[in-house]
């Protein structure tokens, strides 16, 4: 059931009435709103939860928020650029929550904005301050973008090519007014974002910032994650990005030009793994190059615990290709696999990336299988499963692979069950109801006792749980 919602003026209201009427001090007053509203049931994640205050030229009577203060003042400004001093400031009241951000937007704060950065596209520094305050104010809210901002940020991306900074922020607001909005990044792509953004990483790619925040909003072109739209065109992206701008080509080469940046090469990693969405794909980020590096820089990063998941991530993606699965097993892969579930065998989603790189690996291949079981994969993958038992997809992903190394190779069902697989799979379904098939199919395989029932035979009659 959806939590009621409340105004931001209603719940200012209340503060106010504690204070004038109940003569409670602000802390006091703030605190008993919240809790009120709070009993109520009510969503208060879009409030701003502050006594609002008087600015220094105002009476008590016209308080109001911080954030909108700062918005007023942009506002209110006649200066051509607009004042660096006032843009920092509304940017920071920005970054302090969503509240805030949500506030400011119902106050017509993306016009306002917009317009300072057409005001400042003349003064690289005004430009720069007037960006990083749209690329907070769209956090979280990429319905705010329209097509005036749509044609400034492509034509701003286009102008200033060899403007690191600018292209960096410009990036990120192309990243936050995509996130779960299909239609904002099917319309960016018709303009021409794609070329703009692998442009950028191949011109600037010694400018680590650059490509950390290219490679991002690169990666969610291939998002399907936008719960309005039933069917998405991140497939079509991700392969336009490949075939249309040789997006694996740039992004490997910008991997070994920062061989040393943990963040940057975990970006690229990432939105790698992203792009691996067909077979030819898979094995040209081997030809590139690709897997070597990446074996050299899991083995090398053994101790960079989100690296080493993104590395896994990208390792599960590429061995979709069965002749991948064999050049990871050939150099090692499956041994670094397993030393890496060792080392953070506390972290739940290094385990599960761990779990499914594996599980990839092992999908008809007998070969692999038995490198997986002699460099200690299956008990690895057990110890995920105890260490792990409230998480779900670390069972889901155990259970899978656990049925993959034994669907093929039934010699491996005895050992597998010494370790004491029964058990962690009967807890797991009787934990997570979503491990149910995955759970069952692995018990199936290795010889224990499971109940599969047939929820309907096609016969007359009701289907049965």
């Amino acid at each position: 059931m959806a939590k009621r919602r409340i105004t931001q003026d209603t719940f200012d209201a209340v503060v106010k009435e504690n204070i004038d009427e109940l003569e409670m001090d602000a802390a006091e007053a703030l605190n008993d709103a919240v809790e009120q509203f709070q009993s109520q049931g009510v969503d208060l994640s879009n409030i701003v939860q502050a006594v609002p205050t008087a600015a220094k030229d105002e009476t008590k009577d016209e308080q109001t928020h911080e954030v909108l203060q700062a918005l007023e003042a942009l506002q209110n400004s006649q200066s051509s650029p607009p004042s660096g001093e006032h843009l920092e400031r509304f940017t920071e009241q920005c970054k302090k929550g969503f509240a805030q951000r949500y506030l400011a937007a119902q106050k017509d704060a993306y016009p306002t904005i917009l317009s300072c950065c057409k005001k400042a596209e003349e003064d690289g520094g005004a430009l720069l301050a007037a960006l990083s305050a749209l690329s907070a104010l769209t956090d979280g809210q990429p319905d705010l973008l329209d097509v005036q901002g749509r044609d400034f940020l492509i034509g701003l991306l286009g102008a200033h090519r060899e403007h690191p900074a600018l292209v960096c922020v410009c990036a990120r607001v192309i990243r936050h007014c995509c996130l779960k909005h299909e239609q904002n990044r099917q319309d960016l792509v018709k303009a021409g974002v794609l070329g703009l953004l692998t442009g950028a990483i191949a011109r600037l790619g010694r400018n680590a910032e650059v490509v950390k925040e290219a490679s991002a909003a690169l990666r969610v072109m291939t998002f399907d994650d936008d719960v309005r739209v039933p069917f998405g065109q991140a497939h079509d992206h991700a392969k336009m990005i490949v075939l249309e701008h040789s997006g694996l080509k740039v992004i490997v080469e910008a991997a070994k030009a920062h061989p040393n940046n943990m963040n940057v090469l975990s970006e690229l990693c990432r939105t790698l793994s992203h792009l691996a969405v067909r077979n030819e794909f898979c094995q040209d980020i081997v030809e590139l190059g690709g897997l070597k590096f990446m074996m050299t820089l899991l083995a090398d990063s053994l101790d960079h615990q989100e690296l080493v998941k993104q590395v896994l991530s990208a390792l599960r993606a590429i061995a979709g290709n069965d002749d991948v699965k064999d050049a990871i097993v050939k150099a090692g892969g499956t041994e670094l696999i397993v030393m890496a579930m060792n080392r953070h065998m506390s972290n739940p989603q290094v385990c599960e990336q761990g779990c499914a790189a594996m599980c990839v690996l092992a999908l008809r291949k007998p070969d692999n299988c038995n490198v997986i079981m002699d460099t200690g994969g299956a008990l690895a993958t057990l110890q995920a499963m105890k260490t792990h038992p409230g998480e779900v997809s670390v069972q889901k992903q155990s259970c899978m692979l656990l049925r993959n190394l034994v669907a093929r190779t039934q010699t491996f069902t005895q050992p597998i069950l010494e370790m004491g697989a029964e058990a962690l799979i009967g807890q797991a379904l009787t934990t997570h109801p979503d491990c149910g098939d995955m759970g069952r199919a692995a018990l199936r395989d290795l010889g224990c006792q499971v109940e599969l029932r047939e929820l309907w035979t096609g016969k007359k009659g009701s289907l049965t749980y």
